[in-house]
């Protein structure tokens, strides 16, 4: 099962990629959680301690590991064929939650210099764990359509767009479905978070359906999950909230799907 969860900054889709990642693997899936978003956080949701997941070198920033995969000797010339079966292996982070973590990276700053060598490595890497490994694979996806435009997710079974009753998050929604749907991508589903009533239901099933899009499930806003955060714990170790318990029951959903 590879799933990709993709939206808005700020509606909530690390989250739901975590929690789908848990549950997953809770039900004996072998699962890598890959982060993907330019402002990494999916390790502190994986239960990871701030002093944890500030250990993680992104496969971006590397150099060493960039290096040996892409060096040819020569300036400006770089090795673009490579195995990256090792880089699962030897990098890929041990998370509470029986999820194995991979964190891309992504340019810092504008003087970083050329990352043909670092994308031609994260290129491989999702290629392999999506295409060539029989696991799951959660992809939680840089925020806006940056990845569905660049391909990252074009194989993946399925590819989620979040979104709140927000109309600037909708339209962005849609934007998403539009570009993956041209791309050939064919498991395309809304997810309506943050959802505090039945109007904003409404507003969010009004949308999908005016627009083509199909909403798969309605995730309610809680309180507690705000809470948890504040605290700096993770949501996903309190299994009573219904939104934690909703984002759990779409595994099933999905599986059910590719079955």
């Amino acid at each position: 099962m590879k799933v990709a969860v993709s939206g808005k900054g700020g509606v909530g889709k690390t989250l739901i990629a975590a929690g789908l990642a848990r549950g997953f693997a809770e039900r004996g899936l072998k699962t890598i959680a890959i982060d993907a978003d330019s402002s990494p956080n999916l390790a502190l949701t994986l239960g990871l301690s701030t002093e944890e997941a500030r250990k993680i070198v992104p496969i971006s920033e590397n150099k060493e590991l960039v290096e040996s995969k892409t060096s040819t000797g020569y300036s400006g010339v770089y090795r673009l064929s490579f195995t990256v079966d090792d880089i699962v292996r030897d990098y890929a982070v041990a998370t509470p939650f029986g999820v194995h973590l991979l964190v891309m990276g992504t340019v810092k700053a504008m003087d970083s210099g050329c990352m043909c060598a670092p994308n031609a490595v994260i290129r491989a890497l999702l290629r392999h764990l999506i295409v060539e490994r029989n696991e799951a694979v959660v992809l939680d996806l840089e925020a806006g359509v940056e990845h569905i435009g660049r391909g990252t997710a074009r194989q993946v079974d399925a590819l989620l767009i979040v979104a709140d009753s927000n109309l600037k998050s909708l339209e962005i929604a849609k934007h998403i479905h539009d570009l993956a749907a041209k791309a050939g991508m064919q498991q395309l589903y809304l997810i309506g978070n943050r959802v505090m009533n039945e109007t904003q239901k409404g507003a969010i099933l009004g949308f999908a359906e005016k627009n083509g899009l199909s909403a798969l499930a309605f995730i309610p806003f809680d309180s507690k999950i705000i809470e948890a955060d504040m605290l700096g714990d993770t949501p996903l170790r309190h299994k009573e909230i219904e939104a934690i318990q909703t984002i759990d029951n779409i595994c099933d959903v999905l599986l059910k799907k590719q079955a």
